[in-house]
C-alpha cells in the first residue's frame, strides 16, 4: 500500500523545527539552486539522485523532505528515494509555493 507523500509547506516547517536533524532536499539545477533555495537545504539534482543518494543520504531513516521548483521533480524524486530504499522521505512541493524563507 502506497501511502500519501505530499505535505504541506506549513507541516514542513513545522517538522523542521520539531526535528533539527531533517534533511531539506532541494532536487532543482545548480542554477536554480543559486538563484535562491531554502536556508539549510542540501543541492541533489533530480537527474544524479541515481547516482549519489547514497553518499549525499547515507542515513536510510533520516527524515528526508523534498522540493523543486513547482512540484513535479519533487513527486518524481520522493517516489525514486523511496523505492530506493529510503523510508522516512515527504514532498512539500516547489519552492514557488513556499511562504517562508529563503536565501
Amino acid at each position: 500500500m502506497t501511502r500519501n507523500r505530499r505535505i504541506s509547506a506549513a507541516y514542513t516547517r513545522e517538522l523542521v523545527k520539531r526535528y533539527p536533524k531533517a534533511v531539506i532536499l532541494d532536487v532543482r539545477s545548480e542554477s536554480e539552486y543559486a538563484a535562491g533555495h531554502i536556508p539549510g537545504a542540501i543541492l541533489l539534482p533530480d537527474f544524479e539522485i541515481s547516482g549519489r543518494a547514497n553518499e549525499v543520504l547515507c542515513d536510510y531513516n533520516a527524515l528526508i523532505l523534498v522540493y523543486c521548483q513547482s512540484g513535479a521533480r519533487s513527486r518524481a524524486a520522493t517516489s525514486l528515494l523511496v523505492s530506493m530504499g529510503y523510508v522516512n522521505v515527504y514532498d512539500f512541493g516547489g519552492i514557488n509555493s513556499w511562504p517562508y524563507e529563503v536565501e
